[in-house]
């Protein structure tokens, strides 16, 4: 069976780099988007308890319905010249 790849609305809204807030243990953190996943984003934190850095180790795995954006990541547009160079990469690999 094929993995179902398609990006949700509500995950569309996110993407790797994002700060974002959450709530664990009734508690809510800030962090940043390392990776995303199918219904998921795995997500770096910082915490002052001891208890919550040995269970986490500084990183979650958050659904996107629980997440709240605080700062969208910087968006870098492709230029002319990146595509070039990219498809000439391609092209060389072949």
């Amino acid at each position: 069976m094929a993995k179902n790849t398609e990006v949700s609305a509500a995950q569309s809204k996110f993407h790797v780099g994002d700060e974002v807030s959450f709530k664990i243990e009734k508690r809510t953190f800030k962090g940043f988007i390392d990776k995303s996943y199918t219904n998921s984003f795995l997500i770096t934190f910082e915490s002052d308890d001891p208890e919550i850095i040995d269970k986490y180790h500084k990183k979650v795995v958050i659904n996107n319905r629980h997440l709240k954006m605080i700062k969208a990541a910087p968006k870098i547009k492709d230029t002319d010249d990146d595509k070039e160079t990219k498809s000439t990469k391609s092209s060389k690999k072949k």
